[in-house]
């Protein structure tokens, strides 16, 4: 069935529908990667978006059970430029198609994913709309433009209520702004209690449950809409050991007084490379953003870069300088390195080693 992609910039693109009929509207962003489609699919980071891959084939290996990093997933829409019906892969269960359609996700295939890259790359994220091959362009296009975007997505993705992933060490609590499976994963093989809290619990809360550490996850949309949460975090510093992730690295950074912004057309990809000043080694990162930390905003506050984006310099990294926090834009529990990143989660232990009391959880 024919299916259009219509941009706010008045661009049409034709292609060939798959997955659910719905029609429905989101920001169009491109992810680079070569594999990954489902935990790209799959990460509440996208919630909202209407996902570009710019590998040509998606699909070849099929859905798994196994490698989802949330339950229900918020991607708007998914562009590719070629989804293949037959994969083939032992782990497979479902094929592309398939899952989108179980999900009411729609899908558009068979479109110049190249043209379309260069457009944002060129122009920034446009809002766009996956819809039937006889919609009014116009009208859709006036909609597209009107329609402004969305500022609640951590609320629509966060857990709801509070749940404990046993261990028998440090006592952890996570908190939940749309955090990856991969995340969780983890800390509990850390041997950490890990307790996974709402984005909305605020600091006298996670005060009652004693935490040794906190970890502020990874997350949707723009972190100066999550006003609550960056004043818990303001008022937790200096009291245990925080590790941000990505959306958890605007947080801290906003939480100590520097400034984000929005990002051309942001960082969503397998394969960026992110040096460490410290060190001076270079690690292959996976990465999903689309704001950032503006490093002129760090004078006067007390953090200091630690890493840095090697392909245009942004900021990866920060630490505080008098406190027991730090935090990365990239996600260091996945494994585009594969395993590059995962010192950060060594550097977590040794912040709660310098700090512990002495005390386990069961």
């Amino acid at each position: 069935m024919k299916r259009l992609l219509v941009l706010e910039n008045g661009e049409v693109l034709e292609g060939n529908g798959i997955g659910s009929d719905k029609e429905k509207d989101g920001e169009v962003v491109f992810n680079t990667g070569m594999t990954g489609y489902q935990e790209v699919m799959s990460d509440p980071s996208y919630c909202g978006q209407i996902v570009t891959m710019t590998y040509p084939l998606i699909g070849n290996y099929g859905i798994n059970r196994d490698d989802f990093e949330s339950i229900i997933p918020n991607i708007h829409g998914l562009i590719v430029k070629e989804a293949s019906a037959y994969p083939s892969h032992f782990r497979s269960n479902l094929s592309l198609d398939e899952w989108l359609k179980h999900f009411d996700i729609p899908g558009i295939e068979g479109i110049d994913t190249r043209k379309l890259t260069r457009m944002i790359r060129e122009n920034g994220t446009l809002k766009g709309r996956i819809c039937a091959a006889d919609v009014n362009v116009e009208e859709v296009v006036s909609h597209l433009k009107e329609i402004p975007f969305p500022t609640d997505q951590v609320s629509r993705v966060s857990t709801k209520t509070r749940f404990v992933n046993p261990g028998t060490k440090e006592r952890v609590v996570l908190i939940d702004y749309g955090v990856k499976k991969g995340i969780v994963k983890n800390l509990v093989a850390e041997g950490y209690e890990v307790m996974v809290v709402p984005h909305n619990t605020t600091a006298e809360e996670i005060r009652l449950f004693q935490p040794d550490g906190i970890v502020l996850s990874n997350g949707p949309g723009d972190p100066k809409d999550v006003k609550e949460c960056i004043e818990t975090v303001r008022q937790l510093i200096g009291e245990v050991p925080i590790f941000g992730i990505c959306l958890g690295h605007q947080l801290l950074a906003l939480a100590c007084g520097a400034e984000t912004v929005k990002m051309k057309f942001g960082h969503r990809g397998s394969n960026h490379p992110v040096k460490d000043l410290r060190t001076g080694q270079i690690a292959i990162t996976a990465q999903n953003h689309g704001y950032t930390v503006h490093p002129d905003s760090l004078s006067g506050t007390k953090l200091e870069v630690t890493h840095v984006n090697v392909n245009d310099g942004s900021i990866e990294g920060i630490r505080h300088t008098e406190e027991l926090a730090f935090s990365v834009q990239y996600h260091p529990e996945a494994s585009p390195g594969p395993e590059d990143a995962q010192d950060l989660f060594k550097e977590f232990r040794e912040m709660l080693d310098s700090s512990r009391k002495g005390i386990t959880h069961a």
